[in-house]
């Protein structure tokens, strides 16, 4: 051990020069021998274990190699990779003689047959390996072909799982009514307007002045306006003092009919047989739903059998020309359209030719979307609609603005501006069914005499619906439970 002692000398001595005391330096210098002899064992061990395994590789190749046993789920190989290049080679293995076949493949490689397939098979006891070629009679294989085709599995071999274990088939939904989905897309703002008023008038036992004040100041909060909620509380005071109304309960089907009465505007329908092509320009802010609506109103239009073409005029947002090409295709209508920058008036150009020459029955124009405060930029849809019109005198036929029910009284303020630039005909109101605001679709009505064309109650694309003042009424005012 002369040797071990002086290793722990030197080591000792490197110690106590780098610092360590004398009493800690020999402690310090066994740990890292023994350390050190630890970490000669374990290499030595892990060494000798890759040596075993190499050593064990060529047999288990070997092994393999003269006894292929393809896994269940594997595919067998194609059969003339093995087939042999000459006469004289020997038999390749994959072809069994009728008589060897039980001898020669392991049993677990066989697929028996089933009863009925061995009664119609020619060969009743004959057994054929899994993943090769059908047992070929001796005359026959002097020479072996190339296999193409692998071997069948009888479907009776298969067990049918998905018959032991019974599903019930889903229900088909029931078809839901236009009125079912225009009361679930008015649930918000029947909650903040009728839930209300129907709260304050079965805790009121009489009409009187004060009842009449918290009516006013629900109507108010629901995006009525100021204007069109002064007006419908003089028109009830009216019809009470002529004794129409009795008790609080009676008020409830007053205000529900004063509310139809302005929402049943004078304004000509839209009729898209007026004229060949009927042009639509589309207006609005930016962000409420210019695009989704164009979208929509095509697969209305298209799935009422009219040619429909779209023009891609909002050439300032980016990507809206492709966003409106998506919709396009989706809705199975072309769309006329250039590159983004260009002039939206003559994309307007183009799209009233191109009707005019293929015989559209309808051209749905796109245009940029502006704040309506800016006016150079409600100058340009000025500019759009002059194109329109010394190209197909009386287009555009129909001029409709998009506005979002979210925004509550701000639509009403872009209704006005935009009806003074462009003579707005028609409304589209969207996002419905995402607000408690569902008033300001009256006030506009009211104050403006806009008719309201389409709402949108949904995202799915049958949810822009043709609006119907009656039916909007009635399921806004339909009592739950």
């Amino acid at each position: 051990m002369e040797w071990f002692s002086r290793w722990i000398q030197i080591v000792v001595g490197w110690l106590v020069q780098a610092g360590i005391s004398e009493e800690l330096a020999p402690t310090i210098a066994m740990a890292l021998f023994f350390g050190l002899v630890l970490a000669a064992l374990l290499l030595s061990g892990w060494l000798i274990v890759r040596l075993l395994k190499k050593a064990d590789l060529p047999s288990v190749a070997e092994k393999t190699a003269e006894e292929p046993v393809p896994g269940p789920l594997e595919e067998p190989q194609a059969l003339e990779e093995s087939a042999p290049a000459t006469e004289t080679e020997e038999r390749p293995e994959s072809v069994v003689d009728e008589g060897q076949a039980e001898s020669e493949v392991p049993a677990e490689d066989v697929i028996r047959e089933p009863s009925s397939a061995k009664e119609s098979s020619t060969s009743p006891t004959e057994e054929v390996p899994r993943g090769v070629a059908e047992p070929v009679p001796p005359a026959e294989i002097d020479e072996p072909a190339a296999v193409d085709t692998l071997p069948v599995v009888p479907e009776e071999e298969v067990p049918a799982v998905e018959e032991a274990i019974p599903v019930a088939e889903p229900e088909l939904p029931s078809k839901v009514s236009l009125f079912e989905r225009m009361r679930v897309g008015l649930a918000k703002t029947q909650a903040s307007l009728v839930g209300r008023i129907d709260t304050l008038l079965s805790g009121s036992k009489s009409i009187d002045a004060d009842l009449l004040e918290e009516l006013e100041e629900v109507l108010v909060t629901a995006d009525f306006g100021m204007q069109t909620t002064m007006e419908l509380i003089q028109a009830l005071e009216k019809r009470i003092a002529a004794g129409e109304a009795s008790d609080p309960q009676a008020l409830r089907g007053l205000l529900k009919e004063e509310i139809r009465q302005r929402l049943h505007l004078e304004a000509a329908p839209l009729d898209l047989e007026t004229s060949s092509p009927f042009v639509i320009m589309v207006v609005g802010v930016n962000g409420v739903g210019k695009t989704t609506t164009i979208g929509k109103l095509a697969h209305q239009f298209v799935s009422q059998g009219k040619k429909v073409l779209l023009g891609a005029g909002d050439t300032f947002r980016a990507a809206a020309v492709e966003q409106l090409t998506i919709w396009g295709e989706r809705a199975g209508v072309e769309v006329i359209r250039q590159d983004s920058g260009s002039d939206p008036a003559a994309v307007a150009f183009d799209a009233i030719k191109a009707a005019v020459a293929r015989k559209v029955d309808v051209l749905i124009l796109d245009t940029a979307g502006r704040l309506h405060t800016k006016a150079n930029l409600m100058e340009e849809l000025k500019k759009v609609r002059r194109v329109l019109d010394r190209e197909l005198p009386g287009a555009p036929h129909e001029t409709l603005l998009v506005v979002d029910a979210t925004t509550g009284q701000n639509s009403l303020v872009q209704a006005k501006l935009f009806q003074e630039t462009v003579a707005v005909s028609g409304l589209a109101l969207t996002k419905l069914d995402g607000t408690a605001r569902g008033g300001m679709l009256v006030a506009i009505g009211n104050e403006l005499g806009l008719p309201v064309r389409y709402v949108g109650i949904g995202e799915g694309l049958d949810d822009l619906r043709p609006f119907d003042p009656d039916l909007f009424v009635e399921a806004l005012f339909e009592r739950q439970g």
